[in-house]
C-alpha cells in the first residue's frame, strides 16, 4: 500500500484486512509515511506518535492471528479533532491557554472507535477554541487545503477535513456548532455528518457542550464516502449516562436503525438553491440542481421547496453561538487577551459589540428557537428531507473576509448561514461533494432531515453519492 490504495475507503481497508490481503501494520506504515510526506505542506496533524500507532496496528495483527472477532473498523487508521480527548494525546483546542494539555483518558466516542478495531493515528488542528470557519492558531499555525494550499481547509474541523481528503487518515471525528464539520467537508471535497444533539455523546469534548450551547453543538463523523460516515456513526452513536466519567446531558437512548429501501424511496425531498438573502455562486446552484436531478432520476419525489423561518433561525443561532458562547468563554479569556489569536480576538469583537444576555433575553431566544423549530418541523411533514447549499462560496484564500457573489458582497459571518440554521434547529445534516468551482475547488451539498433521522439522511446521501460517481482526489496527491 504505497500509493492509490491509501485512498481506499475505510470499508475497503477493513475488508482487505479481514481477507488478509494486507496487514494492519502495512496499512499503518503507509499512512504514517504519507503523514511524514504531506503534513508539512498541510499542517493537518498536530500530535501523532508513530510508535504508538504501530503498536496498535501490531495488536490488530495479533487479533487476526488469534482468530478474534473483528470489528467493522479493524485496523483502519482514523484521526480525531484536537478538541476531543484521546488518551496520551494533546487536547488543546488550538489555544495557548491549554498548551501542553494531555488527555488522561479517551472520550467515549474514541473508546467506541477503538472497540471497533480502529487504529488512532493522532489529533488534528483546529482554530482557537473552535470559534472560526478557518483553521489557524498561535500554537500550530494554519491548515492548508489539499486542493489549493493558498486556501483554508475550513473550520473548525479543518485539520480533520484536510487529513482525510489527502489520504493521511481514512476517516475521523469533528465537531460542529455552526458548520464546523460540514463547511470543512465542503471545502475539502469529503463527506461529513452533523447529527442530532445527543445522538453521539460529546463527553470529552473541549469546550464542554453544556447550557444553551448544548442545543447547537455536536460531534460527528467525517470520511471520503458516505458508507464510511455511516460506519463511523453506527460505531460512535449511543447512550452515554456517565458510567465511567461525566456523561452527555443531551444523550438519548436512540438505537441505530435499519432503514428499508421502500421507506427511503417513499421520502419526499424538497430542494432550494439559495435562501433569498445570501447569494451563492453559480457553481453552487448547479451542484444543488444536479443533486435534485440525480435523485429525481433514480425514483425520488423531488420538488422545489424552501422552508419559511430560515432567516429567523439564523438570527437566533447567533444568540446561542455568539452571544451565549461569548459569555461562556468570557471568564476563561478575561485578562489573557494578549495570548489570544487574531481570529479569536475577532470573534470577541463581534460578541462584545452586542449586550450580554439577561435572563429575559436568553429566555426569549430559547422560546424563539422552539417556536421556529416547531414551524419548520411542521413544514417538513411534506418534505422530510431537504437538499440545499452548504455555504455561499467554496474554499476561500487565507485571511479573506468578504466576497463578491452575484453582484453582492457576502461577508464572513453570512457565508455559512446555510449550515447555521440546522445547528439552531437541531436537525441532522450530511454533506456530499457534488461539483467544482471555476477554480476546480470542490462544492458539497447538504442533505438535511428531521431530528433523530440520521439513518434516513445517510440513506438518501448514499443514493446521491452512488449516482454522482467515484470520489475525486485533490491535486496534492497528483
Amino acid at each position: 500500500m504505497t500509493s492509490s490504495p491509501l485512498l481506499f475507503s475505510a470499508w475497503e481497508i477493513a475488508a482487505q484486512i479481514r481477507r488478509k490481503a494486507v496487514s494492519p501494520v502495512d496499512v499503518a506504515r503507509a499512512h504514517l509515511d504519507r503523514i511524514e510526506r504531506l503534513n508539512p505542506k498541510l499542517n493537518a496533524f498536530v500530535d501523532y506518535k508513530p510508535e504508538a500507532v504501530l503498536a496498535q496496528a501490531r495488536d490488530a495483527e495479533k487479533a487476526i492471528l488469534r482468530g478474534d472477532d473483528l470489528g467493522p473498523l479493524h485496523g483502519v487508521p482514523v484521526s480525531i479533532k484536537s478538541a476531543i480527548d484521546v488518551a496520551g494525546h494533546r487536547c488543546e483546542a488550538g489555544t495557548r491557554l491549554r498548551a501542553g494539555h494531555i488527555a488522561a483518558e479517551d472520550a467515549p466516542l474514541v473508546a467506541r472507535l477503538r472497540g471497533a478495531g480502529a487504529v488512532i493515528l493522532g489529533v488534528t488542528n483546529a482554530p482557537e477554541l473552535l470559534m472560526a470557519w478557518e483553521t489557524d492558531n498561535l500554537l500550530y499555525g494554519r491548515t492548508n487545503n489539499p486542493w489549493d494550499l493558498s486556501r483554508t481547509a475550513g473550520g473548525s474541523s479543518g485539520g480533520e477535513a484536510a487529513a482525510i481528503a489527502a489520504g493521511l487518515s481514512a476517516g475521523g471525528v469533528g465537531s460542529d456548532g455552526g458548520g464546523s464539520i460540514r463547511e470543512p467537508a465542503h471545502f475539502c471535497g469529503i463527506c461529513g455528518l452533523k447529527p442530532t444533539p445527543g445522538r453521539i455523546p460529546s463527553t470529552g469534548h473541549f469546550p464542554k457542550s453544556g447550557g444553551p450551547f448544548a442545543l447547537i453543538g455536536v460531534v460527528g463523523p467525517m470520511a471520503r464516502t458516505i458508507e464510511d460516515v455511516r460506519t463511523l456513526f453506527e460505531v460512535m452513536a449511543g447512550w452515554d449516562d456517565g458510567d465511567l466519567r461525566d456523561g452527555d446531558p443531551c444523550a438519548a437512548p436512540v438505537e441505530v436503525r435499519e432503514i428499508h429501501e421502500t421507506t427511503v424511496r417513499a421520502v419526499s425531498i424538497g430542494f432550494f438553491e439559495d435562501d433569498g438573502r445570501t447569494p451563492v455562486t453559480k457553481e453552487t446552484r448547479s451542484a444543488v440542481r444536479r443533486a435534485a436531478s440525480l435523485l429525481l432520476s433514480c425514483g425520488f419525489h423531488v420538488e422545489p421547496f424552501r422552508p419559511e423561518g430560515l432567516e429567523e433561525a439564523r438570527q437566533l443561532w447567533w444568540e446561542f453561538f455568539g452571544t451565549a458562547g461569548g459569555m461562556i468563554l468570557g471568564p476563561m479569556l478575561r485578562g489573557r487577551e494578549s495570548e489570544l489569536s487574531p481570529i479569536l480576538r475577532e470573534f470577541q469583537s463581534w460578541t462584545n459589540a452586542v449586550p450580554a444576555h439577561t435572563g429575559e433575553s436568553l429566555l426569549a431566544a430559547w422560546l424563539g428557537r422552539d417556536e421556529v423549530r416547531e414551524k419548520i418541523l411542521l413544514q417538513m411533514r411534506k418534505y422530510p428531507v431537504l437538499i440545499c447549499p452548504t455555504a455561499s462560496i467554496p474554499a476561500f484564500r487565507h485571511g479573506e473576509r468578504e466576497w463578491q457573489v452575484e453582484g453582492k458582497t457576502v461577508k464572513y459571518l453570512d457565508a455559512w448561514s446555510y449550515c447555521e440554521w440546522f445547528n439552531l434547529l437541531g436537525f441532522p445534516a450530511a454533506v456530499v461533494p457534488m461539483g467544482h468551482s471555476e477554480q476546480g475547488l470542490p462544492i458539497g451539498v447538504q442533505i438535511v432531515g428531521r431530528p433523530w433521522q440520521e439513518e434516513v439522511v445517510l440513506a438518501v446521501a448514499a443514493k446521491l453519492e452512488k449516482e454522482r460517481g467515484p470520489w475525486q482526489a485533490p491535486p496534492i496527491l497528483d
